[in-house]
């Protein structure tokens, strides 16, 4: 197969994913293919699904219905050592970096390599120090994640996705709690990863700045579907659209505006206003034989 061929094909792929949690769908016939080599934001609301989707293609939730295909293998069907197989080809930059307290740096970025190779000391330490550096963070090798700030936990957090040489890797929430310097201090570090390794990066976030800063395409879910994927122009070009063309938008692109403009009015907060706030508080009412959570200390 000719390389173009190769780079065409998608190297994530969902059909018709769905995850219910008591029996209510989270994720609703989600399907989406991601690019070898391309940055793709997946973005949306709170509740949206954006997590349980990152979840569900890193392998730590399984999908109740349709297909995964990472690199090749659907990991729905996979067997423990096919999954296995497969987590070893992806990084997770976590929201919180995720680092073991008990560990300096050093140790926490050599932890994949002790664990899934057999490679020698000497060589993990080399190892280390490429992937601390690519992070900016050699310097700091020895130090403990509680004598860091947020920002060098979550690169800290990086180089360790980074250790095992990852085809593809997963950022939950990079930006989240950081100020706007370091915030985009990260951006510019998964740029500079995408272009000189290569990797494949997905990103969840609600962080507009952040994510028209770094992604080649985005897709927007809401309440569990996908409601559209397009380049960043095209998100672009509905985030700046005023005055009379609002009008001309249709109803999931005047959602799309409202989310990416953060605007206080629009088809989202018509949707929240539309519950019946008082049904709601008295519509359905305590069944008798419910138990109360605090009992009365009174005779």
């Amino acid at each position: 197969m000719a390389d173009n061929e190769r780079a065409s094909e998608p190297v994530i792929s969902l059909r018709n994913v769905a995850k219910a949690f008591d029996g209510k769908r989270v994720i609703d016939g989600l399907t989406l293919d991601i690019m070898r080599g391309e940055t793709i934001v997946v973005m949306g609301g709170s509740g949206s699904g954006k997590s349980t989707t990152l979840r569900l293609m890193i392998g730590s939730l399984e999908a109740n219905e349709g297909q995964i295909h990472i690199a090749g293998t659907d990991i729905c069907c996979a067997t423990e050592d096919e999954l296995n197989a497969v987590r070893k080809k992806i990084g997770v930059l976590f929201q919180s970096g995720a680092l073991f307290n008990s560990m300096s740096l050093a140790e926490n970025v050599a932890l994949p390599l002790v664990e899934h190779t057999e490679l020698d000391r000497e060589i993990i330490d080399i190892q280390v120090k490429i992937k601390l550096e690519l992070v900016g963070l050699r310097e700091h090798a020895d130090k403990y994640p509680s004598e860091i700030s947020g920002g060098m936990k979550k690169r800290a957090g990086l180089a360790r996705a980074l250790a095992l040489d990852p085809q593809i890797l997963f950022y939950d929430e990079p930006s989240a709690g950081l100020d706007p310097v370091t915030s985009a201090e990260i951006d510019r570090l998964i740029i500079d990863l995408s272009k000189k390794l290569g990797v494949t990066s997905i990103v969840i976030t609600h962080e507009m700045d952040s994510a028209f800063a770094i992604a080649d395409r985005m897709a927007m879910l809401d309440k569990g579907k996908m409601l559209l994927v397009e380049k960043r122009e095209w998100f672009e070009r509905i985030r700046d659209t005023e005055g009379a063309d609002v009008e001309k938008l249709t109803d999931n692109e005047r959602l799309i505006r409202q989310f990416l403009r953060g605007d206080a009015e629009g088809p989202i907060t018509d949707r929240k206003a539309a519950t019946n706030y008082a049904e709601d508080l008295l519509g359905s009412p305590m069944p008798r034989e419910s138990i109360p959570s605090v009992f009365s200390t009174r005779g």
